[in-house]
């Protein structure tokens, strides 16, 4: 390794495709071209905006030493499409692509047609993400997966947290209610809404200052849409821990829970101990946020390399 030379070219690179007739965006550290050995794959909370990820992204590349690409697939229609492209491409490929079970669809049909044959997996998901990797894993268990990261991962009961129970009534039932303000931000000008979000986000004295445009973007009328409505469905669906699938890859899997964490409070950190004594089952002692994209993106990179740093060596 004391020989390596980093590979030129490791800056961002931004592609939008459509992927079950939705727009999508990705967001790339690295190529991954046929006979690359791994790839990391940020699955996004919710909203899916991959903008967000892009210090956490960008810091394991850099601890990694560039030898593996790191990529992450926003959730369908979480994204403001380029001028070029509408938002769903004809009559999309799954009924309901901007729902839940829709979303774990995207990301299947996104690793067949984009992932090369053969390349091994790191997944990493944050919050409604750990779900749906989760779900990748149920339904295509032949899937080449090293390790699966679960960020703060809000897998089960969700509409009995805290925040669940404050905004279940606004997502499954006054949802329409909420689309006029957004509808009325999206017309606002770029500008002032980025002075908005900042002003919003002010008061987080590490802010990392990137989470601001993919932030701003959010705020088209569409994209905000559509965030609230998977999240309708997150609180209708995502109800009892899929035991089964965790059983069947325990070994695969690291849970990361926080320790204040309003969508997934400690104590299902503490239930899924008892059912899975033997699973590798953290809790978070550096109080990070669930929202941990803004302000800690690096710190929590750091701590992902070096629970798999061994494993890693296999690919080196």
């Amino acid at each position: 390794m004391d020989g390596f030379v980093p590979e030129r070219g490791c800056e961002a690179q931004t592609e939008f495709i459509y992927c079950c007739g939705a727009v999508t965006e990705l967001l790339k550290f690295g190529s991954c071209v046929p006979g690359c050995r791994l790839l990391f794959l940020i699955i996004p909370g919710n909203p899916g905006v991959v903008g967000f990820y892009r210090t956490f992204m960008q810091t394991i590349h850099s601890m990694c030493r560039y030898r593996h690409p790191v990529w992450a697939v926003s959730h369908a229609g979480h994204c403001a499409p380029p001028d070029s492209m509408d938002m769903l491409q004809g009559a999309a490929e799954d009924g309901d692509v901007f729902g839940l079970s829709g979303q774990v669809e995207h990301k299947l049909a996104f690793i067949r047609t984009h992932v090369p044959r053969g390349t091994t997996l790191v997944l990493v998901g944050h919050s409604i993400g750990c779900y749906i990797i989760l779900e990748i894993m149920k339904r295509s268990p032949d899937l080449k997966v090293m390790k699966s990261i679960m960020l703060f991962p809000t897998i089960e009961r969700m509409a009995q947290t805290p925040q669940g129970r404050l905004l279940t009534p606004v997502l499954c039932y006054f949802r329409y209610l909420a689309y006029l303000p957004v509808f009325l931000l999206s017309l606002v000008p770029e500008g002032l809404k980025a002075c908005l979000v900042r002003l919003l986000l002010g008061g987080i004295p590490s802010l990392d200052h990137t989470v601001i445009q993919p932030t701003v973007e959010l705020l088209s009328g569409d994209c905000a849409a559509n965030a609230m409505y998977m999240a309708g469905q997150e609180m209708e669906k995502v109800l009892e821990r899929d035991n089964g699938t965790i059983r069947r890859h325990l070994g695969k899997l690291i849970f990361y829970y926080g320790a204040t964490d309003h969508w997934c409070p400690a104590q299902y950190y503490y239930d899924i101990r008892k059912a899975f004594p033997h699973g590798d089952l953290r809790l978070c002692e550096r109080g990070f946020r669930h929202a941990f994209v803004l302000d800690a993106g690096s710190d929590i990179a750091r701590m992902v390399v070096q629970w798999i740093r061994a494993d890693l060596r296999t690919y080196d």
